[in-house]
Protein backbone atom coordinates (compact mmCIF):
# COMPACT_ATOMS: atom_id res chain seq x y z
CA UNK A 1 0.00 0.00 0.00
CA UNK A 2 2.84 2.39 0.83
CA UNK A 3 4.48 1.69 -2.55
CA UNK A 4 1.18 2.44 -4.31
CA UNK A 5 0.80 5.70 -2.39
CA UNK A 6 4.36 6.66 -3.29
CA UNK A 7 3.63 6.05 -6.97
CA UNK A 8 0.49 8.20 -6.79
CA UNK A 9 2.38 10.99 -5.01
CA UNK A 10 4.96 10.95 -7.81
CA UNK A 11 2.16 11.61 -10.30
CA UNK A 12 0.75 14.59 -8.39
CA UNK A 13 1.34 18.13 -9.69
CA UNK A 14 4.30 19.93 -8.21
CA UNK A 15 3.01 22.88 -6.21
CA UNK A 16 4.40 26.30 -7.02
CA UNK A 17 2.55 29.49 -6.22
CA UNK A 18 -1.19 29.95 -6.40
CA UNK A 19 -2.02 27.56 -9.21
CA UNK A 20 0.77 25.06 -8.71
CA UNK A 21 3.01 23.86 -11.49
CA UNK A 22 2.44 20.72 -13.51
CA UNK A 23 5.53 18.59 -13.85
CA UNK A 24 6.54 15.72 -16.10
CA UNK A 25 4.00 15.88 -18.93
CA UNK A 26 3.52 17.26 -22.40
CA UNK A 27 1.00 20.02 -21.66
CA UNK A 28 2.72 21.90 -18.85
CA UNK A 29 2.65 25.32 -20.47
CA UNK A 30 -0.78 24.83 -21.97
CA UNK A 31 -2.44 23.94 -18.69
CA UNK A 32 -0.58 26.61 -16.80
CA UNK A 33 -1.77 29.28 -19.23
CA UNK A 34 -5.29 27.87 -19.43
CA UNK A 35 -5.66 27.76 -15.66
CA UNK A 36 -4.36 31.33 -15.40
CA UNK A 37 -6.82 32.45 -18.08
CA UNK A 38 -9.72 30.68 -16.38
CA UNK A 39 -8.85 32.22 -13.03
CA UNK A 40 -8.56 35.70 -14.54
CA UNK A 41 -11.93 35.27 -16.27
CA UNK A 42 -13.42 34.08 -13.00
CA UNK A 43 -12.20 37.24 -11.28
CA UNK A 44 -13.76 39.35 -14.03
CA UNK A 45 -17.07 37.51 -13.71
CA UNK A 46 -17.11 37.87 -9.93
CA UNK A 47 -16.53 41.59 -10.37
CA UNK A 48 -19.59 41.85 -12.61
CA UNK A 49 -21.58 39.82 -10.11
CA UNK A 50 -20.68 42.20 -7.32
CA UNK A 51 -21.28 45.40 -9.33
CA UNK A 52 -24.45 44.24 -11.05
CA UNK A 53 -25.27 43.82 -14.75
CA UNK A 54 -28.14 43.47 -17.20
CA UNK A 55 -28.72 40.20 -19.03
CA UNK A 56 -29.92 39.94 -22.61
CA UNK A 57 -31.61 37.09 -24.48
CA UNK A 58 -29.92 35.38 -27.42
CA UNK A 59 -31.90 34.28 -30.46
CA UNK A 60 -32.45 30.87 -28.87
CA UNK A 61 -33.79 32.43 -25.67
CA UNK A 62 -30.72 31.68 -23.56
CA UNK A 63 -29.26 34.56 -21.53
CA UNK A 64 -25.99 36.36 -22.18
CA UNK A 65 -24.38 39.07 -20.07
CA UNK A 66 -21.55 41.58 -20.45
CA UNK A 67 -19.59 39.25 -18.17
CA UNK A 68 -19.84 36.40 -20.70
CA UNK A 69 -18.45 38.58 -23.47
CA UNK A 70 -15.72 40.19 -21.37
CA UNK A 71 -14.58 36.83 -19.95
CA UNK A 72 -14.31 35.36 -23.43
CA UNK A 73 -12.36 38.41 -24.61
CA UNK A 74 -9.93 38.01 -21.70
CA UNK A 75 -9.46 34.28 -22.27
CA UNK A 76 -9.04 34.68 -26.03
CA UNK A 77 -6.45 37.41 -25.56
CA UNK A 78 -4.36 35.46 -23.07
CA UNK A 79 -4.42 32.27 -25.16
CA UNK A 80 -3.65 34.17 -28.37
CA UNK A 81 -0.67 35.78 -26.71
CA UNK A 82 0.68 32.47 -25.41
CA UNK A 83 -0.14 30.28 -28.43
CA UNK A 84 -0.46 32.48 -31.55
CA UNK A 85 -0.67 29.55 -33.98
CA UNK A 86 -3.57 27.81 -32.21
CA UNK A 87 -7.18 28.16 -33.28
CA UNK A 88 -10.09 29.26 -31.12
CA UNK A 89 -13.79 28.49 -30.78
CA UNK A 90 -15.81 30.41 -28.19
CA UNK A 91 -19.48 30.35 -27.27
CA UNK A 92 -19.78 34.11 -27.59
CA UNK A 93 -18.42 34.25 -31.13
CA UNK A 94 -14.64 34.08 -30.87
CA UNK A 95 -13.28 32.13 -33.81
CA UNK A 96 -9.85 31.68 -35.31
CA UNK A 97 -8.46 29.18 -37.77
CA UNK A 98 -5.65 26.98 -36.51
CA UNK A 99 -2.18 26.92 -38.02
CA UNK A 100 -0.94 24.30 -35.56
CA UNK A 101 -3.55 21.53 -35.65
CA UNK A 102 -4.76 22.68 -32.24
CA UNK A 103 -7.80 24.66 -31.15
CA UNK A 104 -8.91 26.12 -27.83
CA UNK A 105 -12.62 25.63 -27.11
CA UNK A 106 -14.02 28.11 -24.60
CA UNK A 107 -17.19 28.60 -22.61
CA UNK A 108 -16.53 31.81 -20.66
CA UNK A 109 -19.46 31.26 -18.27
CA UNK A 110 -20.97 27.79 -18.37
CA UNK A 111 -24.27 28.12 -16.53
CA UNK A 112 -25.17 31.71 -17.33
CA UNK A 113 -28.65 31.16 -15.94
CA UNK A 114 -27.07 30.34 -12.57
CA UNK A 115 -24.76 33.34 -12.88
CA UNK A 116 -27.71 35.64 -13.60
CA UNK A 117 -29.66 34.34 -10.59
CA UNK A 118 -26.71 34.60 -8.22
CA UNK A 119 -26.22 30.85 -7.81
CA UNK A 120 -22.60 29.67 -7.34
CA UNK A 121 -22.87 26.73 -9.78
CA UNK A 122 -21.38 28.31 -12.92
CA UNK A 123 -17.94 27.62 -14.37
CA UNK A 124 -15.28 28.82 -16.78
CA UNK A 125 -14.45 26.05 -19.25
CA UNK A 126 -11.36 25.84 -21.46
CA UNK A 127 -10.50 22.78 -23.53
CA UNK A 128 -7.59 22.14 -25.90
CA UNK A 129 -8.38 20.10 -28.99
CA UNK A 130 -5.42 18.61 -30.84
CA UNK A 131 -5.98 16.93 -34.21
CA UNK A 132 -9.66 16.43 -33.38
CA UNK A 133 -9.12 14.98 -29.88
CA UNK A 134 -9.52 16.90 -26.63
CA UNK A 135 -6.04 16.72 -25.12
CA UNK A 136 -6.42 18.87 -22.01
CA UNK A 137 -9.07 20.81 -20.15
CA UNK A 138 -9.77 23.18 -17.27
CA UNK A 139 -13.06 23.65 -15.42
CA UNK A 140 -12.85 26.54 -12.97
CA UNK A 141 -15.75 27.21 -10.57
CA UNK A 142 -14.90 30.67 -9.19
CA UNK A 143 -17.74 30.99 -6.68
CA UNK A 144 -16.90 27.58 -5.19
CA UNK A 145 -13.14 28.04 -5.16
CA UNK A 146 -12.49 24.88 -7.17
CA UNK A 147 -10.49 24.22 -10.31
CA UNK A 148 -10.57 20.85 -12.06
CA UNK A 149 -8.11 20.01 -14.82
CA UNK A 150 -6.72 17.07 -16.74
CA UNK A 151 -4.51 16.15 -19.66
CA UNK A 152 -4.66 13.07 -21.83
CA UNK A 153 -2.67 10.31 -20.18
CA UNK A 154 -1.83 12.43 -17.14
CA UNK A 155 -4.79 12.05 -14.80
CA UNK A 156 -7.37 14.45 -13.42
CA UNK A 157 -7.10 16.89 -10.53
CA UNK A 158 -9.14 19.19 -8.33
CA UNK A 159 -6.99 22.11 -7.21
CA UNK A 160 -3.81 20.15 -6.34
CA UNK A 161 -5.36 16.78 -5.49
CA UNK A 162 -5.62 13.81 -7.81
CA UNK A 163 -9.25 12.75 -8.32
CA UNK A 164 -10.79 9.44 -9.32
CA UNK A 165 -14.28 8.20 -9.97
CA UNK A 166 -15.99 6.25 -7.20
CA UNK A 167 -15.78 2.48 -6.78
CA UNK A 168 -19.57 2.07 -6.57
CA UNK A 169 -20.89 -0.70 -8.80
CA UNK A 170 -24.63 -0.80 -8.04
CA UNK A 171 -27.44 1.51 -9.08
CA UNK A 172 -29.05 1.36 -5.64
CA UNK A 173 -25.86 2.81 -4.15
CA UNK A 174 -25.26 5.37 -6.89
CA UNK A 175 -26.00 9.08 -7.29
CA UNK A 176 -27.61 10.12 -10.58
CA UNK A 177 -27.15 13.66 -11.94
CA UNK A 178 -29.61 14.32 -14.78
CA UNK A 179 -29.00 17.83 -16.13
CA UNK A 180 -31.46 19.74 -18.29
CA UNK A 181 -34.58 17.81 -17.32
CA UNK A 182 -36.64 20.46 -19.12
CA UNK A 183 -34.95 19.45 -22.39
CA UNK A 184 -35.81 15.75 -22.26
CA UNK A 185 -39.17 16.00 -24.03
CA UNK A 186 -39.27 13.77 -27.08
CA UNK A 187 -36.38 11.53 -26.04
CA UNK A 188 -37.24 7.83 -26.38
CA UNK A 189 -36.29 7.19 -22.76
CA UNK A 190 -38.12 10.23 -21.30
CA UNK A 191 -41.31 8.36 -20.43
CA UNK A 192 -39.41 5.85 -18.33
CA UNK A 193 -37.08 8.31 -16.60
CA UNK A 194 -38.97 8.73 -13.33
CA UNK A 195 -39.30 4.99 -12.85
CA UNK A 196 -35.63 4.46 -13.65
CA UNK A 197 -34.58 7.22 -11.25
CA UNK A 198 -36.36 5.44 -8.40
CA UNK A 199 -33.67 2.77 -8.42
CA UNK A 200 -30.86 5.19 -7.54
CA UNK A 201 -29.61 5.92 -4.02
CA UNK A 202 -29.99 9.66 -4.67
CA UNK A 203 -30.70 12.08 -7.53
CA UNK A 204 -29.07 15.50 -7.82
CA UNK A 205 -29.32 18.02 -10.66
CA UNK A 206 -26.99 20.95 -10.02
CA UNK A 207 -26.01 21.93 -13.56
CA UNK A 208 -23.89 20.54 -16.37
CA UNK A 209 -20.30 21.24 -15.33
CA UNK A 210 -20.78 20.70 -11.61
CA UNK A 211 -22.70 17.46 -12.19
CA UNK A 212 -19.88 16.28 -14.45
CA UNK A 213 -17.25 17.16 -11.86
CA UNK A 214 -19.18 15.28 -9.17
CA UNK A 215 -18.83 12.14 -11.29
CA UNK A 216 -15.14 12.81 -11.99
CA UNK A 217 -14.36 13.33 -8.30
CA UNK A 218 -16.24 10.29 -7.01
CA UNK A 219 -19.20 12.14 -5.48
CA UNK A 220 -21.72 10.88 -8.06
CA UNK A 221 -21.78 8.00 -10.53
CA UNK A 222 -23.97 8.99 -13.50
CA UNK A 223 -24.41 12.24 -15.45
CA UNK A 224 -26.87 12.81 -18.30
CA UNK A 225 -26.93 15.99 -20.45
CA UNK A 226 -29.59 16.03 -23.22
CA UNK A 227 -28.72 19.31 -24.98
CA UNK A 228 -25.15 20.56 -25.04
CA UNK A 229 -22.53 22.21 -27.26
CA UNK A 230 -18.88 21.46 -27.89
CA UNK A 231 -17.70 24.25 -25.58
CA UNK A 232 -19.75 22.72 -22.74
CA UNK A 233 -18.05 19.34 -23.17
CA UNK A 234 -14.44 19.84 -24.22
CA UNK A 235 -13.05 20.29 -20.70
CA UNK A 236 -15.45 17.94 -18.84
CA UNK A 237 -14.85 15.08 -21.29
CA UNK A 238 -11.11 14.83 -20.74
CA UNK A 239 -11.46 15.40 -16.99
CA UNK A 240 -14.03 12.61 -16.63
CA UNK A 241 -12.09 10.18 -18.79
CA UNK A 242 -8.79 10.88 -17.06
CA UNK A 243 -10.52 10.33 -13.72
CA UNK A 244 -11.47 6.84 -14.94
CA UNK A 245 -15.01 7.49 -16.14
CA UNK A 246 -16.84 6.66 -19.35
CA UNK A 247 -18.19 9.32 -21.72
CA UNK A 248 -20.52 8.75 -24.67
CA UNK A 249 -23.30 10.28 -26.74
CA UNK A 250 -26.88 9.03 -26.88
CA UNK A 251 -26.18 7.50 -30.31
CA UNK A 252 -23.28 5.49 -28.92
CA UNK A 253 -20.52 7.76 -30.20
CA UNK A 254 -18.03 9.69 -28.08
CA UNK A 255 -17.81 13.22 -29.43
CA UNK A 256 -18.02 16.71 -27.96
CA UNK A 257 -19.96 17.59 -31.11
CA UNK A 258 -22.73 15.00 -30.53
CA UNK A 259 -25.24 17.47 -29.07
CA UNK A 260 -25.74 15.42 -25.90
CA UNK A 261 -23.78 13.16 -23.60
CA UNK A 262 -23.74 10.75 -20.71
CA UNK A 263 -20.94 9.87 -18.32
CA UNK A 264 -20.62 7.27 -15.62
CA UNK A 265 -18.40 4.90 -13.69
CA UNK A 266 -17.46 1.85 -15.79
CA UNK A 267 -19.51 -0.55 -13.67
CA UNK A 268 -22.73 1.27 -14.63
CA UNK A 269 -21.95 1.85 -18.30
CA UNK A 270 -24.00 -1.03 -19.66
CA UNK A 271 -27.01 -0.09 -17.54
CA UNK A 272 -26.81 3.54 -18.65
CA UNK A 273 -26.35 2.65 -22.33
CA UNK A 274 -29.29 0.25 -22.11
CA UNK A 275 -31.57 2.91 -20.65
CA UNK A 276 -30.55 5.58 -23.15
CA UNK A 277 -30.59 3.17 -26.11
CA UNK A 278 -26.95 4.02 -26.76
CA UNK A 279 -25.83 0.42 -27.40
CA UNK A 280 -23.53 -1.68 -25.21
Amino acid sequence: MQEQDAEQDAEMPKQEGRRGRIGGMGFEKELEKARAAAERAGEVALGYRDRGFTAEAKSDGSPVTPADRECERVIAGLLEEAFPDDGLLGEEGSAKESRSGRRWIVDPIDGTRDFVRGNPLWAVLIGLEENGVVAAGVAHLPALGETYFAWRGGGAYRNQDRIRISSITRVDQAVLCPSGLNNLSGRPFAAGLLEWMKGFWAVRSLGGCLDAMLVASGKAEVWIEPVVKAWDLAAPKVIIEEAGGRFFNFDGGSSIYGGNCAACVPALEQELRRFLGAGV
